[in-house]
This record gives structure tokens, sequence and C-alpha cells, in this order.
């Protein structure tokens, strides 16, 4: 649409009425070539003026000036750029769903509309014109996948209608490293929450489409993915998100300044550069709280140890798989950037049609990408 918003309003109007003036120029030659407006004594029908119609569309509703016939038997004339019974614009109708996509509100899209003589367009057509993009986005999310050897799995939430209540939804993603060395998205779901049951299914479902050879997991320690991931992929070593742990350890510090410094304590331990150095980093930091703080102490003791295992990788992959920020920042920003002007989606459907097209364009992104997201020659541990 980017080209067409380009034109003047004045413009864009002259333009849609030109192209429905020659689509009736190619109708009247067709009458022409029927016979209907040659004076011929086999003639029965003539032409009998035009009948303004307002058509209702997928995409809104057009006012058009359709030509009539009289003084004939059998079925009178009607365009063939029209069609009887459905009359939808598909080409409008597509771009009415790109610009859903792509985050332009209901409003702003009425208003590029409008310029084409579309003079109403509601959020339910919107949705209608969405639809078109289904049968892409079923096969995407069912395509075969392959080897993927690093896994990092996360969730968000958005606003969503169910059983005639507003409800939190999950939405359930996750990306992959194989072996052409670029991120790819491999799958998203929508589910009510993130128990067990819901991942799983998800992580099945990776499994069922072909999904093998997976090595190494980053997610956070949410009860229900921790147990799902065990179930389905229990052969994987796991790396607890660093990022998320040290926003739980921030949590658990009894004081506010406790709670200042908590951060860059543990920043020395991640950045460490052998496991040993991390490891010694990290007792020398749970007796520093051993008798000030013994609760976070013992939090600290037991479960950041989950969040060194990326030190077994070799040295260039720690950065990469650390920490889920990756996804944070590359998938669930721009999904909470897109759904901001939805706010609450009328079900699940329309949930899942949006997040799965911002998904496409993002693996379209990565698999065009030139630069490798890992080098798997870089093995110097």
């Amino acid at each position: 649409m980017e080209h067409l918003i380009a034109y003047g309003p004045g413009d864009i109007a002259t333009v849609f009425g030109r192209a429905f003036e020659l689509a009736m120029q190619i109708e009247r030659e067709r009458f022409l070539g029927a016979g209907l407006y040659e004076r011929t004594q086999a003639r029965e029908g003539y032409a009998n003026g035009y009948k303004a119609k307002r058509i209702d569309t997928s995409a809104g509703t057009v006012s058009v000036q359709v030509p009539k016939t009289a003084g004939h038997d059998g079925e009178p004339f009607y365009p063939q750029s029209l069609e009887r019974t459905r009359r939808s614009v598909r080409a409008v109708v597509l771009s009415v769903a790109e610009m859903y996509i792509k985050g332009v509100s209901t409003r702003q899209a009425e208003a590029v509309m409008r310029e084409f003589g579309i003079e109403s367009l509601s959020s339910s057509q919107v949705s209608r014109a969405t639809k078109l993009l289904d049968e892409e986005l079923e096969a995407w999310r069912n395509r075969p996948l392959g080897e993927i050897r690093y896994l990092i799995l996360d969730a968000r939430y958005e606003k969503m209608r169910h059983g005639g209540v507003v409800r939190d939804a999950a939405v359930l993603s996750v990306i992959g490293v194989g072996p052409d060395e670029r991120r790819r998205v491999l799958g998203v779901s929508v589910a009510l929450s993130e128990a067990e049951v819901h991942w799983r299914r998800f992580l099945e479902s990776l499994v069922v489409r072909g999904l093998r050879g997976v090595e190494f997991i980053v997610s956070d320690d949410h009860a229900g993915l921790r147990a799902a991931r065990r179930a389905v992929l229990g052969g994987a070593t796991w790396q607890r998100c660093q990022f998320h742990l040290s926003q739980n350890a921030i949590h658990h510090a009894p004081n506010a300044m406790i709670r200042k410094r908590i951060g860059s304590e543990l920043r020395i331990v991640w950045n460490a550069e052998t496991l040993p150095k991390a490891e010694t980093a990290l007792a020398e930091l749970v007796a520093s709280y051993r008798d000030t703080a013994p609760k976070l102490a013992a939090w600290l003791e037991e479960n950041v140890p989950e969040g060194l295992v990326v030190f077994t990788l070799p040295e260039h992959y720690r950065r990469r798989l650390r920490t889920s920020n990756p996804m944070e920042r590359a998938v669930q920003q721009e999904l909470k950037r897109r759904t901001a002007k939805v706010r609450v989606f009328p079900g699940e459907d329309a949930l899942l049609r949006l997040v799965s097209a911002i998904l496409v364009e993002i693996d379209e992104q990565w698999a065009s990408d030139t630069k490798a997201y890992i080098k798997w020659e870089c093995q110097d541990a």
C-alpha cells in the first residue's frame, strides 16, 4: 500500500474511478459482441441505462453504476466484473489484510480505503479480510522441520475473549538454530495458560513435524514448561535464562540495598571466563550473604548453578545462548508492538492469525540473512 499512499486523495479516487469505467467499457464491448447494441430484427433486448448500486464487499461498501437491459427473455445482463452473489474485491481485501498485519489501526485503514471509494470499513470486515491468510499461515505452522541443535522457548500474554469474558492468553513460541547456522522461528501456539498440558502439546507438535537432534534448550523456569520439556525433550541439556535468574534474585533480596547491587554481583558470575571461575565467584557471593541474608544465600546456592550450564558450550556460543533475550528482543517485543493497537482479540483464531503472520515475517528475514547466527566451526571451548 505504500505506493498508493504516496498519491493525493483526489488522485487515488480518480484512479479507482477510471479502473471501474474501464471495466464497464469492457462490458459494453461484450454487449456489442453479443449483438445487444446492434439494431437487427433478431435482437430482442436493448440497453436501458444504468442503475446505482451499493455493493457490500468484504473490504467495505462501494457505490457503482451497473448497466441495465430490457425487452428480452431469460437472464438479465450483469457485468462479469462483479460477482453476482459474493461480490468481493480481492485486491482491496488483500491490501486491508496486509495493513492489519503491519499494525495499521482500523481507523487508519478506513481512511485509506475511503480514497478508493469504499465508504465504510468495520473491524469485522477487517477480520474477514485477514482470514484470506489462514491457509498460508496454517501451512507455515505445520511445515516440516528437521535437525535443530539449539532451542529457545518463551511465552507472552495477550488479552483475548473466551467464553464471553476477557482472559489472558499465552502465546507460546520457539526459535531454533540448525545446520544452516541461522535462527528460525519454528512454531507458535495460543493457549489459555502456560500449564504443562499446553507446553507439552506444543512441544509434541514440533516432534511430530520432524524436530530432531536437539542438544541444548534455553528458557525460564516456569513450572509448566519445565515439566513439559523434561517429558518431551528430556535428553537435551537445559540452560536457565540468566536474565530471569537475576530478576528472581532481586525479588528474593530482603532489602533495597541488596536489591540494588545483587544484579551487578551476579554479572561477575555470568561473565567469568570458565566454569570453575564462575563456580568460585558464586561460592564467594553465597558466603557473603550467609549471615546477613541467609534465605537469599540458600536460594542463590540452589538456583544459580542452573544458569551456569552454558559454560559447557564453546565460548563463541555462550553470549547467544545464556539467556532467552534473543527471543525477547527479536520476537516478543515485535509482537507487543504489533498487537498493542488491537488490545483485546475477539477470539483464539484472530490472535493466532496475527501472531503467526508476524512470525512469518521474522522467519523470512532471518532465513535471508547473509550473516550466520552461530558458526559451527567455532568449537574451541
